[in-house]
């Protein structure tokens, strides 16, 4: 009878100890209540609790959490309608606050960071709202974190994820676009021709130089032989056009005048007698 009873005890015992073993995982902290009143924290590991009169209230999950903003609309400052969402990323910093602080954590950072982001794209116009993200982002995240300090959390990072304008802004939008993209391919295309007007007339400008050089040198050689600049020039003119005909292909045959040389040469020495 008497070893019944101690074998009894035992088990019971057993039980008992093995309900107070409490192993808690590597991303979690565990709350632990006494008469319905905060005892301890339980850290990951190996832990025990008096399990009679001790129990496990909330499992917090440490790991950075994210939560999806919905889709909401807002008001900017000149009256544009606007579809808005976002997602905000968090940590549990101190699991006490985050369960006995606040009563559902995800929903209060949620409601906070929508009528907070109202309030900061309400004060901006529609073009500053569709540019202004970065801004968004930074003023969203201090206000939050500051908001979120006391249920012991901490907000890591906040992003506007889509910013989606009414059908008749987006459409005037994307023609504005257009317009000032074919605007800037007339403008690079006028300043184009004018670069290659300007090349063209600085070539021709460098060509006729050289030509007044090149005709200022023959005209001095001649002039130092008893020659005729004029002369020599049409004589030059008068050759090429007698080579652009040859090399024409509508004419085969090309006839000289028996006597050019002597024409030719009457000319300079006529010229030069003058």
């Amino acid at each position: 009878m008497e070893a019944g009873i101690v074998a009894a005890v035992a088990f019971i015992a057993l039980v008992l100890v093995l309900k107070g073993v409490r192993i808690v995982p590597q991303a979690e902290n565990w709350i632990v209540e006494r008469f319905g009143r905060y005892l301890v924290t339980l850290n990951p590991g190996l832990n025990l609790i008096n399990p009679l009169f001790s129990r496990v209230a909330q499992k917090v999950d440490i790991r950075e959490g994210v939560l999806d903003l919905p889709k909401q609309g807002i008001i900017t400052k000149d009256n544009a309608s606007l579809q808005v969402d976002g997602i905000v990323y968090f940590k549990i910093m101190d699991p006490y606050k985050s369960y006995y602080g606040i009563t559902n954590l995800r929903w209060a950072i949620q409601n906070i960071a929508q009528t907070t982001l109202r309030s900061i794209m309400g004060r901006m116009t529609l073009d500053e709202s569709l540019s202004s993200r970065e801004k968004i982002n930074a003023e969203l995240l201090i206000v939050l974190d500051e908001a979120t300090d006391a249920w012991g959390t901490k907000i890591t990072r906040v992003e506007i994820k889509d910013i989606q304008p009414p059908e008749d802004i987006t459409l005037a939008m994307t023609l504005q676009m257009k317009a000032e993209r074919e605007k800037r391919a007339r403008i690079l295309e006028a300043e184009a021709k004018l670069e290659a007007a300007q090349r063209e007339a600085d070539a021709r400008e460098r060509l006729a130089k050289a030509e007044a050089n090149a005709i200022q040198f023959v005209a001095e050689s001649l002039k130092s032989t008893g020659g005729d600049p004029l002369v020599y020039l049409l004589g030059q003119e008068y050759v090429k056009g007698l080579t652009k005909m040859s090399e024409s292909t509508n004419g085969k045959i090309v006839v000289l005048p028996a006597d050019i040389l002597e024409t030719l040469k009457s000319m300079f020495s006529s010229r030069g007698k003058g």
